[in-house]
């Protein structure tokens, strides 16, 4: 079936971005928008395409990386350390662009199919994708900070590296499945496909997922945002509300 379907894509699907590449990506999303309600634990993206060429298929292996790429803002790292038996803040680096999200599902080993010039150039690893960071002139071991951000978003699902998890079939079909965390930032996250052989990029292209909140969650975070007075007394009331209602029921219960 899925097959099928990519079949019918790459016949019938209209050519995005044409350039000189002499190969070209026709992309599938099964969806291109997620909605995060307050039942949102996380949701699957299932990229499939297929590849656009008027030549014939070259000799070497083509390769395929797909990366999702979420909102980047600055993020601080901070190292903790132990002082006269109690645990402290001593040292923090801010990491001056750092993406929410980021995921990167391969065909095979990342080091085999990218060549460290190519990702050098369009910034496709995860330790490229952030930035560059700013530290302390008396602080040595910035990169220390780096790695521990990098961990730390491994940890919790908001960094993967997904080698071999890019199916390609006859050097023409590629699909791929990539998790998104319950704890997504909204925003656009954009969607990057290339193409490699031999460790080079030979084409790419580039979509967006959009995330949003719906609902009543997008009524809080707008009011939080943009009304932050009648948000302060909203909660307010709700926290009078509920303690007057935990006071009379407690106090019913103990009359009875």
């Amino acid at each position: 079936m899925i097959r099928a379907a990519l079949l019918l894509l790459f016949l019938l699907l209209p050519l995005r971005g044409v350039s000189a590449e002499t190969e070209q990506v026709v992309l599938g999303l099964s969806h291109s928008r997620v909605a995060i309600t307050a039942r949102f634990d996380g949701s699957d993206i299932l990229v499939f395409g297929a590849v656009k060429r008027e030549t014939p298929i070259p000799d070497d292996r083509l390769d395929v990386i797909i990366a999702i790429v979420g909102p980047s803002h600055p993020t601080t790292v901070r190292r903790k350390s132990r002082l006269f038996g109690i645990w402290i803040n001593t040292a923090a680096v801010e990491v001056d662009s750092a993406p929410a999200f980021y995921a990167v599902a391969t065909s095979g080993p990342l080091g085999t199919v990218l060549s460290d010039t190519e990702d050098l150039r369009h910034r496709i690893s995860i330790r490229r994708a952030i930035r560059s960071v700013g530290a302390p002139s008396e602080l040595g071991d910035a990169q220390d900070f780096t790695r521990a951000l990098i961990r730390i978003k491994q940890n919790d699902g908001s960094y993967q590296l997904l080698e071999g998890a890019v199916e390609v079939d006859q050097q023409t079909l590629f699909r791929t499945s990539i998790a998104l965390p319950s704890n997504l930032t909204e925003g656009n996250y954009a969607t990057r496909i290339f193409l490699t052989r031999n460790g080079a990029v030979v084409s790419h292209f580039e979509t967006v997922i959009d995330v949003r909140k719906v609902g009543l969650e997008r009524f809080l975070f707008n009011l939080a945002r943009e009304q932050a007075l009648a948000y302060g007394l909203l909660s307010l009331a709700i926290a009078i509300a509920a303690g007057w209602l935990a006071s009379t029921a407690f106090r019913l219960l103990r009359n009875s």
